[in-house]
C-alpha cells in the first residue's frame, strides 16, 4: 500500500465512524422469552472467558459418548486445536439411533418437492434408522470404503442427501458433499484433492419447474478427476424416481450404478456404528480462496458435533417438538450444521426443499410454512430480498406463525431485516442474524435471542464462548465505532481442524497475520484471523463490513476472484481477466468480468459468450458475470498489478480515486466511458451505495 493509499484508508475508517448509525433495539415477544432453551442470564457467567474452555463442557453434555473424553483441549500442537481428547463417538449415532427410544415415530425429516402437486414425504426416525442403515452397508460392503475414507458427493437437495451423509458418518467415512449447482468440473477438482474413490450422485432434480440433467456432471466430474491424478471407482446414482432415468447421460457399464437396484441386497441389514475418536475428521467442506486450489475444511466429529448442537439448542431454539426449515442448501456449511447435524442431533423434525423459494410463486415457502407448521424458519438475505421484490404481500395471505428467524450467509441491510421482521415474522417472531463461515463450523456472532435484544444490521455480541477483538493492521486494538479486521482470540469447538492437505495453508490463511509468537502453545498467542472487515458498537454489537481478501458473495455464496479468472483464461483468446463486485439488488454482489484479448484477436459477442461459457462449465452457473467487458487494457501499476479497486469503482459508478500513479492512467476514462455508457444504454441506473459498500468496493483488491 502507498503512503497515499494509506491516508486514504485512514479517512475511510473515521469516516465510517461518523457516518455509523446504530439501529433501534427490537425486543423478544414474552411468548418466546417463557419457552426458550436459553431464558437464563447466568448462561454469560457459565461461557465467560474466565471459564473457559471448561464452559463446553455444556455442549459436549448434550451428545451421546461411547467413551468420555478426557482432556477438554489441547493445544499442543498449536494451532491445530484438538477438542474432547480420549472421547469416542458416532456422529450417525447421535442424529439417529439415540432418538428411538422417544420418539422412533416422530418425523425426523420432512421432504418438499418441487412439483407443488406432489405430497410432502415425512421420514421418521425409524425410517432414518433404516435407510441410513441400508445405504451404510452397500457402502461398505459394495463400495469397499472403510473409516478414514473420503467419499465425494454431488447431489441436489433430497432425502438421500443427508442418508448419504449419515451413512458415511455411520462407518467413520470423510464425506465432501459438493454444492449441486456446481459444473462437473468443480466437483472433479474436489475430488481430486480429497482422493475420493465413490462418487455419489443423482440422476436429475427438479428446478425452476424443469428436470435438470445432473448425471451428466458425474461423468464431466470423473474425467476433471482424472486428468489431476485421482480415478474414479463407483459412480453411485440416486434415481430422483427409482425405476426411471432422468438423464439423457448413459450410464458407463462396470462404473455407474443405480442406487435403488444395488440397495436391495441390502435390505433390513444393521451396521454398527463405528466408534470415532472425538478428533476423527467428520466431513469436508470446500470453499473458495484467493488462490486457485479450494480450500477443503476439515471438521472433526466431537468437537463439530458438539458446537452445532449447542448452538443449535441455545441460539435457534430448537426443541424436539419444534418444526424447523432452513431453506439453505445442505451442499454449504449452513445446510451441514444447521439442517443436518445440528437439528437431528436435537432430535426434531427439519424440513428439505427439493427446488426455488419462487417456485412456482413467491407465496410457495408460505405455503410450505402453513402447510407443515413450521414454526423455525431460516434462509439468507439475498433470499429474503428475492422475496420482498417478487411477492412482498405474499406473507399476509397465509395462516403460519413463526416463533424464531434466522438469517445468515451475508450482512442483511437493516430495511430488509424489518419486511422479514414486520411481514414474514408477522411481528411476532425473533430475528437472530448469524456472522459466521465455512471455516468456522457454527455461529459465531449473534444475540442469544431470549436474553439479548435484536438490531437490525447487526449481527448482534458475540456468542457465548467466543471472545472477539478488532485489530488494526499492526495489531493494535481499534476502538468502539471504528472499522478493521475482526479476529477471534480463542479456540472453539466447531472450527475446522486444518485445510485438507494443506496445513501449511491453514496457518498461513488464518493465523500468520496475528500469531505472536510461532512456537508457542499457549491459545493467546494465536488469534483466528476471519478475513472480515467489522466495527462493534459501544453496546458490543457486530456490524461485519464485508471481505477484506478477494472473495465475491454472490447470493451468499463465497467466489474467489482467482477461481473466476482461471476460468476466464481457460479461453485461448484471453489474455488478461479481472474479477470485480458489483453491488445487486437481489443477490447482494454479482460478478463483472474485465477481459484483454491476445493481439489481432477481435471482441465481440461471441467472444463475451466463451468467457461466460468457461465459468459456467469451470465453476457453475452460480458464478456467471453479470456482465463481460472487453477492454483494450487494463489499469495496471507500474509494478504489472492489475488494479481491481479502479475497475470495481467503474462498474459500480463510484470514485476511480487517484490513477495519476498507474502506468497507464489514460485507459481508465476509455474504460469508464465505454462500460458505463453501455450500463445506462442496457437499463442499468447508478445505484446509491451505502458508506460500508464505497468502502468495500474502493479497497477491493488492495494488498
Amino acid at each position: 500500500m502507498t503512503e497515499g493509499e494509506g491516508q486514504e484508508a485512514q479517512v475511510s475508517e473515521s469516516q465510517i465512524a461518523v457516518h455509523w448509525r446504530e439501529e433501534d433495539y427490537y425486543y423478544p415477544p414474552e411468548s418466546f422469552v417463557g419457552q426458550a432453551n436459553a431464558a437464563d442470564p447466568a448462561i454469560f457467567d457459565r461461557f465467560s472467558e474466565d471459564n473457559f474452555p471448561d464452559c463446553f463442557q455444556d455442549y459436549s453434555d448434550m451428545l451421546s459418548w461411547d467413551t468420555p473424553w478426557e482432556t477438554i483441549l489441547d493445544t499442543s500442537n498449536a494451532p491445530f486445536w484438538k477438542w474432547f481428547i480420549g472421547g469416542k463417538l458416532n456422529a450417525s449415532y447421535n442424529c439417529v439411533d439415540r432418538h428411538l427410544a422417544t420418539r422412533a415415530n416422530k418425523a425426523a425429516i420432512i421432504w418438499v418437492p418441487e412439483p407443488e402437486a406432489v405430497e410432502p414425504v415425512a421420514i421418521t426416525y425409524r425410517d432414518l434408522y433404516h435407510r441410513v442403515n441400508e445405504f451404510a452397508a452397500l457402502l461398505r460392503d459394495f463400495g469397499g470404503v472403510k473409516a478414514g475414507d473420503r467419499v465425494t458427493l454431488h447431489m441436489p437437495m433430497v432425502p438421500e442427501l443427508p442418508v448419504a451423509m449419515l451413512a458415511c458418518a455411520r462407518l467413520g467415512v470423510v464425506h465432501s458433499q459438493v454444492f449441486g449447482g456446481f459444473s462437473g468440473n468443480a466437483c472433479g477438482t474436489r475430488i481430486a484433492d480429497s482422493g475420493s474413490r465413490i462418487l455419489i450422485t443423482m440422476d436429475g432434480y427438479y428446478r425452476s419447474g424443469t428436470m435438470q440433467d445432473h448425471k451428466v456432471k458425474a461423468d464431466e466430474a470423473v474425467a476433471e478427476a482424472s486428468k489431476q491424478g485421482q480415478e474414479i471407482d463407483k459412480v453411485l446414482v440416486w434415481r430422483r424416481h427409482p425405476g426411471q432415468y432422468a438423464s439423457q447421460t448413459p450410464m458407463v457399464d462396470g462404473r455407474d450404478f443405480f442406487v435403488d437396484e444395488v440397495i436391495a441386497q441390502y435390505r433390513g441389514q444393521i451396521v454398527e456404528p463405528v466408534s470415532m475418536p472425538a478428533e476423527a475428521p467428520l466431513f469436508l467442506m470446500y470453499t473458495s480462496g484467493t488462490t486457485g486450489r479450494p480450500k477443503g475444511a476439515q471438521h472433526s466429529t466431537g468437537g463439530y458435533l458438539a458446537y452445532v448442537t449447542g448452538t443449535s439448542k441455545y441460539y435457534q431454539d430448537i426443541h424436539p417438538d419444534d418444526t424447523y426449515w432452513c431453506m439453505a442448501d445442505i451442499g454449504w456449511i449452513t445446510g451441514h450444521s444447521y439442517i443436518v447435524y445440528g437439528p437431528l442431533s436435537l432430535g426434531t423434525t427439519t424440513v428439505i426443499y427439493e427446488g426455488t423459494p419462487n417456485y412456482p410463486d413467491a407465496g410457495r415457502p408460505w405455503r410450505i410454512a402453513e402447510r407443515l407448521g413450521v414454526n423455525i424458519f431460516h434462509t439468507s438475505p439475498t433470499a429474503i430480498r428475492m422475496l420482498r421484490k417478487v411477492g412482498p404481500d405474499e406473507p399476509k395471505k397465509y395462516d403460519y406463525h413463526f416463533k424464531h428467524m434466522t438469517t445468515v450467509g451475508e450482512p442483511i441491510e437493516p430495511e430488509v431485516w424489518r419486511w422479514y421482521h414486520d411481514s414474514v415474522g408477522k411481528g411476532e417472531a425473533v430475528i437472530v442474524d448469524t456472522w459466521w463461515q465455512t471455516e468456522t463450523g457454527g455461529f459465531l456472532g449473534s444475540s442469544l435471542p431470549a436474553l439479548k435484544p435484536m438490531k437490525p444490521g447487526s449481527c448482534g455480541p458475540a456468542v457465548i464462548g467466543i471472545y472477539p477483538a478488532i485489530y488494526d493492521e499492526d495489531a493494535n486494538e481499534v476502538p468502539d465505532g471504528k472499522a478493521g479486521n475482526i479476529c477471534i482470540r480463542n479456540p472453539w469447538p466447531g472450527i475446522m481442524q486444518t485445510i485438507w492437505g494443506q496445513p501449511e495453508r491453514f496457518v498461513s490463511v488464518y493465523y500468520e497475520k496475528y500469531n505472536k509468537d510461532r512456537g508457542s502453545k499457549d491459545w493467546h498467542d494465536w488469534p483466528y484471523f476471519a478475513g472480515d472487515g467489522a466495527v462493534r458498537a459501544p453496546d458490543g454489537y457486530y456490524r461485519i463490513l464485508g471481505r477484506v481478501d478477494d472473495v465475491i458473495n454472490v447470493a451468499g455464496h463465497r467466489l474467489g476472484t482467482k477461481e473466476l479468472e482461471s476460468a476466464a483464461l481457460t479461453v485461448p483468446e484471453v489474455a488478461e481477466a479481472a474479477a470485480v463486485p458489483v453491488v445487486d439488488d437481489i443477490r447482494g454482489r454479482a460478478v463483472e468480468m474485465y477481459i484483454a484479448l491476445k493481439p489481432g484477436i477481435e471482441a465481440g459477442p461471441e467472444m463475451e459468450t466463451k468467457v461466460v461459457k468457461a465459468i459456467e462449465v469451470e465453476i457453475g452457473k452460480i458464478a456467471r458475470p453479470k456482465n463481460v467487458w472487453i477492454v483494450s487494457d487494463m489499469p495496471k501499476t507500474r509494478s504489472g498489478k492489475i488494479m481491481r479497486r479502479v475497475i470495481a469503482a467503474i462498474s459500480n459508478f463510484t470514485d476511480t480515486g487517484d490513477v495519476t500513479t498507474l502506468a497507464n492512467p489514460e485507459i481508465v476514462a476509455d474504460i469508464k466511458e465505454q462500460v458505463q455508457t453501455a450500463k445506462l444504454a442496457q437499463g442499468e441506473k447508478p445505484k446509491e451505495l451505502s458508506e460500508t459498500e464505497v468502502e468495500e468496493i474502493k479497497s477491493f483488491g488492495s494488498e
